[in-house]
């Protein structure tokens, strides 16, 4: 039985990636095999894929979802948009020297007033006196992850986001797709790869620490996902091929695995809270392409839980040694299903 402390580990700081490339797939890409792992040069996963290989992608669009403001009454307030609601509320997190009351008001940019309506958990319903996503293209800010110390700026606002980004909603990036330019996602139709698409929309429970030594106590964090008949459709088509079925990212997979708790991976929409750790057994994904991860956390576990617990320490350590660059912005690993095989 696995513990938090079996996923913690030693990075240098300088290897957590502050800034992207210039060139979304000038990054480095690990490929770890059953018993070896390859350096390679993101592009290269062409290599590793066939015609007829499915890849699944998270179209979510990440939205400018961090408020500054100040109450009518005084007081500077922070605010983080968790999720919209409907078109004049969300639900959000607030940092403030007092935790607002019901019907306090906070001006943001812009002027718009913002009107705390209540509590849910840990999280704040607000109501806008305008539509919340034209609020926050206007006067919101991108929310870079915490562990990238500095302000987002206009480049972020390009690059924090996917070629492919559509549907708004996340506050985080589905990452492993940030490597994919035109010309990479050119290429895969020029060899025949198939891709797919499904919506996932990232929250910052993502970046939540787990606290817990036991990993059965943690509470995960849920996210809105959704799943379109034809790429259940495509993913039925690849397996009866034969062919390889690869999620572009964790939150592609934990969609797509989520949707599959029948055994059978099935069409709609849902909140996922599916805590995925070693001893799992996947239903749907047979390959994916992966960042490397914060330790203790979560996707860390995933990864683990997907390509085998010591696979993955082996792989952590050859990247440090290497100076792969980790998180959010940096280098990707294309992981086979096979926990079965660790050693």
């Amino acid at each position: 039985m696995y513990t938090l402390s079996d996923f913690d580990f030693d990075l240098p700081k300088e290897l957590i990636a502050q800034a992207p490339l210039a060139e979304r797939s000038a990054s480095r890409l690990l490929v770890v095999g059953e018993r070896n792992m390859h350096d390679c040069h993101f592009p290269q996963l062409l290599d590793y894929l066939e015609a007829g290989d499915l890849l699944v992608f998270n179209n979510t669009k990440v939205l400018k979802a961090r408020f500054y403001g100040t109450r009518l009454s005084g007081g500077k307030v922070e605010i983080l948009v968790e999720r919209v609601l409907s078109s004049h509320s969300a639900l959000a997190k607030m940092r403030a020297s007092n935790s607002p009351k019901a019907g306090v008001q906070i001006v943001i940019d812009g002027g718009v007033k913002v009107t705390v309506e209540g509590r849910q958990a840990d999280f704040f319903i607000l109501s806008f006196p305008e539509n919340v996503f034209e609020v926050l293209e206007n006067y919101g800010h991108l929310p870079l992850p915490p562990y990238i110390e500095r302000a987002a700026d206009q480049y972020d606002e390009m690059r924090y986001q996917t070629v492919f980004a559509k549907e708004p909603g996340a506050v985080a990036a589905p990452t492993a797709g940030l490597h994919f330019d035109d010309s990479l996602m050119a290429a895969l139709d020029y060899k025949g790869v198939k891709k797919a698409w499904l919506t996932l929309h990232v929250g910052a429970g993502t970046f939540q620490p787990v606290r817990s030594e036991d990993l059965s106590q943690h509470e995960m964090h849920s996210e809105w996902y959704t799943i379109p008949n034809e790429t259940v459709e495509m993913v039925k088509q690849a397996k009866h091929q034969g062919k390889k079925v690869v999620a572009v990212g964790t939150t592609s997979l934990r969609a797509l695995e989520s949707a599959s708790q029948t055994g059978e991976l099935l069409p709609g929409s849902g909140e996922t809270k599916l805590f995925i750790t070693p001893g799992y057994t996947f239903h749907t994904v047979d390959h994916m392409v992966t960042n490397f991860h914060l330790p203790k956390s979560t996707l860390l576990m995933l990864v683990s839980a997907f390509a085998g617990y010591n696979r993955i320490r082996k792989a952590y350590t050859h990247a440090i040694a290497e100076k792969y660059r980790f998180f959010s912005y940096g280098d990707a690993m294309f992981l086979t299903n096979q926990p079965d095989l660790d050693d």
